[in-house]
C-alpha cells in the first residue's frame, strides 16, 4: 500500500452491476490505474475500451491491486469472491485493503474481516447511499467500518465516486449505519403506500397526490420517488412497473430483515420495521417476497405454538380444579 493515502495505488473493482458500474466508471482516471472484473464479458467492454485492465478472476484482481472494491449482491456472493478457489484471498498481498460496498450483515462483515486478517489483509465494510444517480454524479455517501489507517488509504480513491466518506467505527459499523439509514428509507416507502391507500379511499387522485409529494420532496427529500402509479391494485404480468417494483421489494425486504436482526441483537424494538417487512411488497403491488413470506410463516407457527401452550395450560388447570373438587367431595363424604 502506498504511503500517500492511496494515491498511486492500483484499484480493483469486482462487480459491475447497477451500482458497481457507475462507481467503477468514476475511477477510470484514477492515478494508480483500474482493474475491473465481472462474470459478464459485456460489462467489461466499456471499461477496457476506455483504458482499464480486465481480469478474469477475483484472484487476478487481488494480485495486481492494493485496494480491492467488491460490489456484488449479497453475503454469499461476497464470501465466494473472497474465499473461492480463484478468490481475493488466494492472491491478495499483505497490506492490501478490501472494501465491501455490498449491503450485507454486519456479522458477516466482521467474519470476513477475520478471514482477511489471517492473510495480513485488511477488510472494511463500506456500503454506499445515493443510488445509481449518486454514483453517476460522484455524490455517493460511503459509510466505512474499519481501522483509521484503512479509511485513510481509501479516502482519496473513494472521493472519485463519493462526496461524503464517513468513518462509522470498527468493522461492521459501516453496515450498521447503512441499515439504520435504509431502515428509514424503506419504512418511508411503506408509509407512502399507506398514504396512497388513504387518498384513494377518500376519492382523491393519487397521481396528483404523488406530484404534490414529489414537488415538496425535491426540496426536503422523501419517499415520493415510488408514488408514480395511478392505482394501488396488484401489478399484473407484463406491466412496466412489475420488474421495477419487484426489484425494490427484494432490496427492501433484505435490508429490513437485516435491520430487524440487528435490532434483536442490540435490544431495539422496531415495530414499524416488522410491519413494513410483511406489508412492503403488497403495498407496492407485487406481493410478498420470499423473506416476508418466510417471516410471516414463522410468526404464524409461533402463534400456533403459543395457542397450543395456552390450551395445555388451561387443560392442566381444569384437571387440577377437578382433582381438588373430588378430594373435597371425598372429605365431605367421610
Amino acid at each position: 500500500m502506498s504511503a500517500d493515502g492511496g494515491a498511486g495505488t492500483r484499484v480493483g473493482f469486482i462487480g459491475l452491476g447497477s451500482m458497481g458500474a457507475p462507481m467503477a466508471k468514476k475511477l477510470q482516471g484514477w492515478s494508480g490505474g483500474l482493474t475491473v472484473c465481472d462474470t459478464r464479458a459485456e460489462a467489461l467492454e466499456p471499461f477496457t475500451a476506455a483504458g482499464a485492465e480486465a481480469a478474469a478472476t477475483a484472484a487476478e484482481v487481488a494480485a495486481k491491486c492494493g485496494i480491492i472494491c467488491i460490489a456484488v449482491v449479497n453475503d454469499q456472493q461476497v464470501r465466494a469472491v473472497l474465499t473461492g478457489d480463484n478468490g481475493v484471498l488466494a492472491a491478495a498481498a499483505p497490506g492490501a485493503v478490501v472494501a465491501v460496498h455490498s449491503t450485507i450483515s454486519d456479522e458477516s462483515a466482521a467474519e470476513f474481516a477475520r478471514l482477511c486478517a489471517d492473510r495480513g489483509v485488511e477488510l472494511i465494510d463500506a456500503p454506499v447511499s445515493g443510488g445509481a444517480a449518486g454514483a453517476d454524479s460522484g455524490r455517493l455517501a460511503v459509510m466505512i467500518g474499519g481501522s483509521a489507517n484503512a479509511v485513510a488509504a481509501v479516502r482519496e480513491p473513494f472521493g472519485c465516486f463519493a462526496d461524503m466518506v464517513v468513518h462509522a467505527g470498527e468493522v461492521g459499523a459501516g453496515t450498521r449505519m447503512k441499515l439504520a439509514r435504509n431502515l428509514l428509507h424503506f419504512i418511508s416507502f411503506t408509509a407512502a403506500t399507506e398514504a396512497q391507500r388513504l387518498a384513494e379511499a377518500a376519492g382523491l387522485d393519487i397521481t396528483v397526490l404523488g406530484k404534490v409529494v414529489r414537488h415538496s420532496d425535491a426540496v426536503t427529500g422523501g419517499a415520493g420517488s415510488i408514488m408514480l402509479r395511478d392505482t394501488t391494485a396488484p401489478i399484473e404480468e407484463g406491466d412496466f412497473w412489475l420488474p421495477i417494483l419487484t426489484h425494490v421489494r427484494e432490496l427492501g425486504e433484505k435490508d429490513l430483515a437485516l435491520a430487524l436482526d440487528l435490532g434483536d441483537r442490540v435490544g431495539a424494538e422496531l415495530p414499524l420495521a416488522a410491519s413494513a417487512l410483511t406489508r412492503f411488497g403488497e403495498g407496492l403491488g407485487v406481493g410478498r417476497g420470499e423473506i416476508a413470506t418466510e417471516r410471516e410463516r414463522d410468526i404464524a407457527t409461533e402463534r400456533e405454538r403459543d395457542i397450543a401452550t395456552e390450551r395445555e395450560r388451561d387443560i392442566a388447570t381444569e384437571r387440577e380444579r377437578v382433582t381438588i373438587g373430588e378430594r373435597n367431595d371425598s372429605k365431605e363424604s367421610e
